[in-house]
């Protein structure tokens, strides 16, 4: 009873801790901006990344998100916002991906990589090019939640409006074609134009997370919360939710975490992640033991 009641005070101590230390962390400006980015990000993450995860495009989710550095070069280059130029290049390469992914089925992996690689290419030509020092250039690789400007902040807010306006509008139509295209074609839904929306939505939500933990990493942030998720619900909306839920719980104890021990905020998110998704796949044959919950090999 003695070492129950002194665990039990000793997590509470930790807890205390922690929630201390979040609140002299708030009082400051950068830190609050991150965690309302982390909160934006993972929104858009939950929803998007479960369509991700469900319709099997990780592929072509990393092929936009390295594509979007182009848009990244043509903002330092032409002296504007790299984040607008990110958005522009990356939509343009999400809709010529698409196309290709749905026209050309043999050769689409090989094309999109060749994409994937121009723009990465045209971005650091264009950063070349540029005259002058490039401050903030590495936070665009990597990530830097902690930089992220009020202006950015707004234009987050405005990408999940138009995400979350994108599937409540079209939502019968997405799970069509995620899970039977077949059906969808004899129903008349308009697959291609859908699919389209979807990876444009895709781009969208790279460039969301290209400020929190960088275009190296985006597709762990796109992917893991939808990934766990899917290892514990089955039905389409309550994936987007509880992917969402996972993603502003993993940024939130990054941050603290980052924050606590002086660590890099991107790299830390991305690991607490991971831990989560280890954890949760090694549980699984246990529940599957006990007859909770069957296989799904389509959302898991």
């Amino acid at each position: 009873m003695a070492f129950h009641t002194a665990s039990f005070l000793g997590i509470l101590h930790q807890n205390i801790i922690m929630i201390e230390t979040i609140i002299e962390a708030l009082q400051f400006d950068f830190m609050r901006h991150a965690l309302l980015a982390g909160i934006l990000v993972s929104i858009a993450c939950g929803i998007i990344g479960t369509l991700v995860v469900v319709n099997r495009i990780v592929f072509i989710s990393g092929g936009i998100a390295h594509a979007a550095y182009g848009g990244i070069g043509l903002g330092y280059f032409f002296a504007f916002n790299p984040v607008l130029g990110a958005i522009a290049f990356a939509s343009v390469a999400a809709l010529a991906m698409g196309w290709v992914e749905r026209k050309t089925r043999q050769r689409a992996d090989t094309i999109i990589g060749v994409m994937w690689a121009i723009g990465m290419a045209i971005g650091i030509i264009l950063i070349d090019l540029t005259e002058g020092y490039k401050a903030d250039l590495a936070s665009y690789l990597f990530g830097s939640i902690l930089a992220v400007p009020r202006q950015d902040l707004i234009i987050m807010l405005l990408l999940d409006l138009i995400i979350c306006g994108m599937v409540v509008l079209f939502y019968k139509e997405l799970l069509a074609i995620s899970f039977d295209p077949v059906y969808a074609v004899t129903r008349n839904v308009p697959v291609d134009a859908l699919y389209l929306m979807l990876v444009l939505a895709i781009a969208f939500t790279v460039v969301m997370v290209m400020r929190v933990v960088g275009l190296i990493m985006v597709i762990a942030l796109l992917t893991i919360p939808a990934t766990i998720s899917g290892q514990w619900v089955q039905e389409m909306k309550q994936m987007m939710a509880l992917a969402s839920f996972l993603g502003i719980s993993f940024t939130t104890m990054g941050l603290w975490l980052s924050y606590s021990l002086n660590l890099t905020s991107g790299a830390t998110i991305i690991l607490v992640a991971g831990a989560a998704y280890l954890f949760s796949t090694a549980i699984q044959p246990l529940r599957r033991q006990r007859g909770k919950i069957k296989p799904n090999d389509k959302t898991t």
